[in-house]
């Protein structure tokens, strides 16, 4: 893949407004508000499956967990042609998201969060994963991203569906 988003991708996120949205996730959710000694030591990743599939069953999408990359994958099959997928790795106690697409077999986008700010702005430009220090604001934060994955669909869908 490029080192630019494709046309439609980039105007989505411009037109939805990702790189403030996910600097408001970002800087309500930082790293910086949570003490070493309120840090989560171990991760249950069953309890984070649960969490995982409670929000994505309510939109209807199939969740399933790659053990070899470490990373949740909640999968939107809207027509054959068009396939939507979000990763979700939990690294630490911070969360990564990655959106697909694939239209027409053909990927159009499969870069994580953090890159689009970069491809949209300035390669410079940083914005931090969100962090959680339980699993409620892991929720949250899981919550207010399918919120964001849910007006990029919808976006998207309209472009290449009509």
């Amino acid at each position: 893949m490029s080192n630019d988003l494709k046309p439609e991708i980039k105007k989505t996120l411009m037109e939805m407004d990702f790189v403030r949205k996910y600097e408001e996730l970002s800087k309500k959710y930082s790293i910086e508000n949570i003490q070493e000694e309120e840090r989560l030591s171990d991760i249950d990743m069953v309890l984070v499956m649960e969490i995982i599939e409670k929000i994505a069953h309510q939109l209807g999408c199939s969740v399933s967990y790659d053990k070899k990359e470490n990373f949740f994958r909640v999968e939107d099959t809207v027509q054959k042609e068009l396939v939507f997928a979000v990763h979700i790795a939990i690294i630490s106690d911070r969360v990564e998201f990655t959106w697909e697409v694939v239209h027409n077999d053909e990927v159009r986008l499969g870069r994580p969060w953090f890159s689009y700010a970069r491809l949209l702005i300035d390669l410079n430009y940083k914005i931090r994963m969100p962090a959680f220090k339980n699993y409620d604001e892991l929720e949250a934060i899981l919550k207010e991203s399918f919120d964001m994955y849910e007006e990029f669909k919808a976006i998207l869908i309209k472009e290449y569906l009509g």
